[in-house]
């Protein structure tokens, strides 16, 4: 294919996409929720009919162009583990997760906040996949040992960190409104 049937087929894309949003003003609810459905896969509960257009819309693009790009979408993963799925990678990403493994009876003497032992306790940090396994009596990396979960996400980002908050395990409290 020559250079100018190229720009001639992304010039038509372009005005078919265009087409599409400018054609979603003229849309009802019931047939933006339709579209949703239709673009997305899976239906909406909303019937906000500008949040329905906006978000077809930006789907209809995302389709076209491609959607974010590798870069932003491991910033995401760095800076927001729990960031809604929409914003990451379709494809599978461990993420912060805790493989849970049955205990026959809970030790009283272990911080609630830990999973039993066994468990594993996975996070991607700098791009690079953590995996950390959790032991009755402290934690294992890399055939290391560690006693505390800070310590361990100290030497994994080189910074302080509260290790329950590195590891998902604890979300940060907001800060009560002062009166």
């Amino acid at each position: 294919m020559g250079k100018r049937e190229q720009i001639r087929k992304d010039r038509a894309a372009a005005a078919t996409v265009a087409e599409q949003l400018a054609a979603l003003d003229s849309l009802s609810v019931g047939e933006l929720v339709e579209k949703y459905r239709e673009v997305f896969g899976a239906p909406t509960r909303t019937r906000n009919r500008s949040y329905l257009r906006k978000k077809v819309g930006w789907r209809i693009q995302e389709l076209a162009e491609g959607g974010l790009s590798p870069r932003a979408l491991a910033k995401i993963e760095e800076l927001a583990p729990l960031a809604p799925v929409r914003w990451r990678s379709t494809q599978p990403s461990p993420g912060p997760a805790v493989a849970v493994v049955a205990s026959p009876r809970p030790d009283v003497s272990r911080d609630p906040r830990l999973p039993p032992p066994g468990a594993l306790l996975v996070r991607v940090h700098n791009g690079v996949e953590h995996r950390v396994t959790v032991l009755a009596d402290g934690f294992e990396y890399q055939g290391e040992r560690y006693q505390t979960l800070s310590h361990l996400a100290r030497v994994i980002a080189g910074t302080p960190w509260n290790g329950f908050l590195f590891f998902g395990l604890k979300r940060r409290a907001r800060a009560e409104a002062q009166p």
